[in-house]
């Protein structure tokens, strides 16, 4: 049969879902079933648009292929490239926080993080008034003028990142990849062997994309004391502008954990949620992520996040939403400094009970029911405009 390597792939899949050592809960299971749905989608998706000589961009992370701790505030678009063409990269300029730029040679793997072999945001960039660009990538050439990026060797995918602050008002711009040197072709028709190929391809891709993110949280997690978080540092196979702090967290349902951070100067802050699967919550329907531009900022510059299973009635609420452990980050960038441990997060454990004499402003910060439905009303009206836009 044409699909077998696949199928056999995914009963390889389902086993690694069932023998993960996380899992605790019924609950652990079913959302690592749900993962490996997200996850065969997203692995079809990537082998299809695997083709170096008439690329174009994708998004292989979203809502329901969630992989990596998924950034909420961010689409991502990746397209496969070789280092010996030319490609030009044209669209406009949206009014996110942020768009950056990033050149990988290979893909995450089990071992290894992929090395970045360029990463610069749009502000290394000549953007037209109107807000449109055109870039090229390529070879090594003599004279290359402005916005022409060297792929440097081992060049195998460009991964650019339109990132959110204010979910409500700001809007996507747009992307196109062509290759110069194949324009106004096409690519070879398909054949059986072809589409064969491409069926065992993607079984690989998807064993190796849960073998990757199951070993992620080790490398970069795990090692620290649980109900911390680390300073501020530069993200590991990220965007040189990109500075991250990282912990894990194990709470009772009558404990939550303040994380109290200044609010930075950078254009995007952002802090979210993550389940023993490394995946985002669902930041959807629940406020399991917040970015300094949707929080509640306090008279002293400082932003107070509550992670808590209970509804505290605060507008920083994190919801753990039946996740007694799981990761936090908090995310930087755009920086124009390198950040310092007084730019980053401070964590107090306390019981539920102690957070109005915990919680220096906890009178202003309170929201009433009504006011916490229309926050998550604004998230899924915002969400659906931007996965449409």
């Amino acid at each position: 049969m044409l699909t077998q390597p696949f199928a056999d792939a995914i009963v390889e899949a389902e086993k690694i879902i069932a023998e993960a050592p996380h899992i605790r809960t019924e609950q652990d299971l079913v959302e690592g079933y749900d993962y490996l749905a997200g996850s065969i989608r997203a692995s079809l998706q990537m082998a299809w648009a695997y083709e170096r000589d008439y690329p174009f961009f994708t998004q292989s992370t979203g809502p329901y292929t969630k992989m990596g701790l998924d950034n909420p505030d961010t689409l991502y678009f990746n397209a496969n490239i070789r280092e010996d063409r030319e490609y030009v990269v044209t669209g406009t300029r949206g009014s996110t926080a942020d768009v950056s730029f990033q050149v990988l040679n290979g893909d995450y793997s089990p071992v290894e993080v992929p090395d970045s072999l360029a990463a610069f945001d749009d502000r290394e960039i000549e953007i037209a008034e109107d807000g449109s660009f055109e870039l090229r990538f390529g070879p090594a050439k003599p004279d290359p003028g402005p916005n022409y990026f060297v792929l440097g060797p081992g060049s195998s995918m460009l991964v650019v990142r339109e990132v959110y602050s204010d979910w409500a008002t700001e809007r996507r711009g747009t992307i196109q990849i062509q290759c110069a040197d194949t324009a106004g072709g096409a690519p070879e028709p398909l054949t059986r062997d072809g589409l064969a190929k491409r069926y065992g391809v993607t079984g690989k891709i998807l064993l190796s994309r849960l073998r990757t993110f199951l070993a992620f949280p080790k490398w970069f997690y795990l090692n620290l004391p649980v109900n911390t978080m680390t300073e501020p540092r530069p993200t590991p196979g990220g965007l040189t502008t990109q500075y991250s702090s990282a912990g894990h967290y194990e709470l009772g349902d009558e404990e939550v954990m303040i994380v109290t951070v200044p609010r930075s100067d950078a254009p995007y802050q952002g802090i979210q949620l993550g389940s023993v699967w490394y995946l985002s919550l669902d930041y959807i329907n629940h406020q399991t992520s917040l970015t300094a531009d949707q929080a509640r900022v306090d008279p002293d510059g400082k932003i107070r996040f509550v992670i808590s299973e209970r509804d505290p009635g605060l507008a920083n609420w994190l919801e753990r939403t039946g996740h007694d452990r799981g990761y936090v980050q908090i995310r930087w960038q755009r920086l124009s400094r390198a950040l310092e441990k007084a730019d980053g997060p401070e964590v107090e454990v306390v019981k539920f009970g102690e957070l109005a004499d915990r919680l220096p402003f906890y009178d202003e910060a309170r929201v009433t029911p009504q006011e916490w439905a229309d926050r998550i009303s604004a998230r899924q009206q915002a969400v659906a405009a931007r996965m449409l836009g």
